[in-house]
């Protein structure tokens, strides 16, 4: 590849010129040193990506250069040129950081494949280094992941927010990260060293929320055999993140905004007040503005809450960010099961970038986990993909609206074998405007 920076280190002149001819003419930028002293000068002047040194030479030897290289840069790689009867030392060279050894005399196509090879290998290793750097950078934002400006927007927001101890409300569509995000805000507080305690609002049926929440006393009720902590008693001197806080009930939401004022609250059964020292944060998919209009949620919470918010950007919005998530989703699969996928085909990144995803991140993670487990590639090929489908000939093109409509919806029930759940949930509407589609475009369901 061009550009490729190649130090010859040998003491013979036509091994020299040889090796430089041959180089050159792949389109590498080639210098020559004909012993050790004049390699190391040239090292302090000009980094190298890959050195080929001969073992024996007047002097400084092969090994004692090997040794210098190392030393001062770890990186690049270093060939080792060697006779047949120096082979036992070109191993030790090996076990010493050597990448490889040549054996007097070699052809150069056999010298071209292996410098290529080296190229490769270099640029898999960046391309790594580069992933760990950005997961070293994101540990911080509990493996949030991403360099696009909108997700850098909110990794600074975070920033802000996390040293105080004001509510924070994270909105966003099902999937961008509003957990990652209250557990990111969480971890960079002064109550990290505090529990985090998730309630997931939208889980918890009306029953029990109150029991949940605020804990019982034992006989409080027909199956409370024991008194039970609450999560508000359990978060004292940490953070509650109330998931899906639109979800709770106006019963709720007033014993909530009670406690968020004084932080008092009883158990269910318990007549002694009990004091919580928490930070509240909470998230949200739906628009609480609207739920208020519609008296489905309380203005007055809402203002408690909504102290700051931060808006989690969609993955189209942030598109920039799929070949980084995606990469990262890859190793981490990869590796879970022990699975060799080295990469992402072209093709197959072009779909993720076309893609609209419905899902965001967490459909995009399940894209990656099920291309890892189906695929039987060493890349992760369109085909591997659950939204991919080649034109299906039995529906007919149309350049109608309704049309377009219709082909789409018969494809996704017949790609998921008519699971109207799962349907809806790609094709982001309800189940019942579903069947609605269905009946208004007389989709039949094919044996």
């Amino acid at each position: 590849m061009t550009g490729t920076k190649i130090l010859i280190v040998d003491d013979e002149l036509i091994m020299r010129e040889s090796l430089s001819a041959w180089l050159a003419r792949d389109g590498h930028a080639v210098t020559t040193a004909q012993n050790g002293e004049e390699a190391l000068e040239k090292i302090k002047q000009t980094r190298f990506d890959i050195f080929l040194v001969d073992i024996k030479m007047e002097g400084m030897s092969g090994l004692d250069v090997l040794k210098h290289i190392k030393e001062d840069d770890p990186e690049p790689a270093v060939v080792m040129i060697t006779a047949f009867g120096s082979v036992p030392t070109a191993i030790e060279a090996m076990k010493n950081g050597a990448y490889d050894y040549l054996l007097k005399p070699f052809d150069p196509a056999e010298l071209g494949v292996l410098i290529e090879k080296i190229i490769a290998h270099q640029a898999q290793a960046r391309e790594n280094l580069f992933l760990k750097e950005q997961i070293k950078e994101t540990i911080r934002f509990e493996s949030m992941i991403g360099q696009s400006n909108p997700m850098q927007n909110v990794f600074a927001l975070i920033m802000d927010v996390a040293p105080t101890d004001s509510t924070v409300l994270i909105t966003g569509e099902t999937g961008t990260g509003k957990g990652l995000a209250a557990k990111a805000i969480h971890t960079n507080s002064p109550r990290c060293d505090g529990p985090f305690v998730i309630v997931n609002c939208g889980a918890i049926p009306e029953h029990l929320m109150e029991s949940e929440l605020f804990g019982h006393q034992k006989g409080a009720f027909t199956d409370a055999k024991e008194t039970k902590k609450g999560r508000l008693e359990l978060a004292h001197g940490g953070t509650l993140f109330l998931d899906e806080i639109g979800e709770i009930s106006m019963r709720m939401q007033i014993d909530l905004l009670r406690v968020l004022e004084d932080r008092i609250f009883y158990r269910v059964g318990g007549t002694q007040p009990i004091e919580a020292d928490f930070r509240v944060i909470t998230a949200t998919n739906r628009d609480l503005s609207d739920a208020i209009k519609k008296e489905a949620f309380r203005e007055d919470l809402y203002y408690r809450l909504n102290v700051i918010e931060i808006q989690m950007p969609t993955l189209r919005e942030r598109k920039e960010d799929i070949p980084l998530l995606a990469k990262h989703f890859l190793h981490r699969f990869s590796q879970d099961i022990n699975k060799s996928i080295d990469q992402i085909d072209r093709g197959a990144m072009d779909e993720m970038m076309l893609y609209e995803w419905p899902g965001n991140v967490r459909e995009l993670e399940n894209a990656i986990e099920r291309a890892v487990v189906v695929g039987k590639s060493r890349n992760v090929l369109p085909e591997d993909l659950p939204f991919y489908c080649k034109v299906d000939p039995d529906i007919p093109l149309s350049n109608s609206l309704k049309e377009i409509e219709k082909n789409h919806i018969s494809r996704i029930l017949k790609e998921n074998d008519w699971n109207i759940a799962k349907s809806s949930k790609i094709l982001d509407i309800d189940r019942s405007t579903l069947y609605s589609k269905i009946k208004k475009y007389n989709i039949l369901k094919s044996n």
